[in-house]
């Protein structure tokens, strides 16, 4: 029998989050796994029924499916991957409604972490309906004008800012995982989460248009963030924070939901996907992925946790800057760099699987130094 303030890190995520004995962690484990269950079964009970009604209401074409660039002269036996049949599109309405229904149930107890995180990801995913909405009814399948989707992204991303900036269990203290010590930015943490926010949602939506890459890599790393907020709930409560503990432990109810919704949802997702998460679900994957970076104050470890996300971002910014060098010679054949992977003959099923994989090892690294 561990007493109650054991300190032994693998006894953390077994143990649980409030100092009150063997019964109390395992009530605050117990919630987390019911919250990814409810989650996923919400999902995987929901596709038969809704992704028909999804392609009754027109399919995406191709979409952005269609690959920007032809590629040249093959030299070699790899060609590049025939065009896929169009696909349902919205399926991200289906994660949304999960995350939801699991945080509102399991996640109150913590709901100064919890709510607003879950509205953060449904305002962005309400953004990306209203854009799949648009794009599947217009016969040029055009939706949201650029600017008009990255001016409600900046408003979105300002109120997380300042709702962050001014909360007393955030503020703008940045963690230090390695040295354990918190570095405080002042007012510069405001534009460094919105440009944060930024990024992630735009990177998430670039991968969106390759079957459960979004998805896969955004499970993932959902899954991390519980490991951290859980063994930050546990220091929090060990110190006799009892209230950022709770909070803590709300976050990573919310991250459970998450995490357990995008396993149900890569049952339709996977390759040849039967429904595309569409705008709605990249838009809201990224605002999570965000949000849960916010809330355990690991930003600056976010470009590594997310860097799978960030390729695609970074990717397109380099490309530009190719273009505009002399000669203007490209550093891939296509962009976002997935599909630079495409052409080169490698299956969808199989860069999507490299790209889980990936953040799942990066991921182990950063979580590590919570656990000592």
């Amino acid at each position: 029998m561990h007493a109650a303030g054991d300190k032994n890190p693998a006894m953390i995520l077994f143990w649980g989050l409030s100092s009150q004995g063997r019964q109390g962690y395992n009530t605050h484990m117990l919630q987390i796994l019911l919250t990814a269950l409810t989650a996923l079964v919400i999902v995987w009970l929901m596709g038969p029924l809704v992704i028909p009604l999804f392609a009754r209401i027109k399919p995406d074409r191709i979409g952005r499916e269609t690959i920007p660039e032809p590629p040249p002269q093959p030299t070699k036996k790899k060609q590049a991957p025939p065009p896929k049949p169009p696909t349902p599109t919205m399926g991200g309405a289906m994660v949304l409604l999960a995350v939801t229904i699991a945080t509102m149930i399991f996640g109150l107890d913590g709901m100064e972490f919890s709510l607003p995180a879950l509205v953060a990801m449904v305002a962005f995913g309400v953004l990306g309906f209203v854009d799949d909405f648009l794009r599947v009814r217009d016969p040029d399948g055009i939706g949201l004008r650029a600017g008009i989707m990255l001016g409600v992204e900046l408003a979105i991303a300002g109120t997380i800012a300042i709702w962050a900036y001014r909360s007393p269990l955030i503020g703008s203290s940045l963690h230090l995982p390695i040295s354990g010590k918190e570095w405080d930015i002042g007012f510069w943490y405001v534009p460094l989460v919105i440009l944060t926010v930024l990024a992630e949602v735009n990177a998430a939506h670039l991968s969106e248009e390759m079957d459960g890459l979004t998805t896969g890599v955004s499970t993932v790393y959902s899954i991390a963030q519980i490991a951290i907020l859980v063994a930050m709930a546990s220091v929090a409560n060990q110190n006799s924070e009892l209230l950022q503990g709770n909070n803590l432990a709300g976050g990573a109810i919310f991250a459970a939901a998450v995490a357990g919704a995008g396993v149900g949802f890569l049952r339709y997702n996977t390759y040849p996907a039967r429904v595309q998460a569409g705008s709605s679900g990249a838009l809201a994957s990224g605002g999570a992925v965000a949000m849960l970076a916010i809330l355990s104050r690991s930003i600056l470890l976010l470009p590594l946790m997310s860097f799978c996300l960030l390729a695609s971002l970074g990717s397109v910014a380099f490309q530009a800057l190719s273009k505009t060098r002399e000669g203007g010679k490209k550093l891939f054949r296509a962009v976002p760099i997935h599909r630079h992977y495409e052409l080169l003959g490698h299956p969808p099923s199989q860069i999507a699987t490299m790209y889980s994989i990936l953040t799942a090892v990066i991921c182990a690294f950063c979580v590590l130094p919570y656990f000592r």
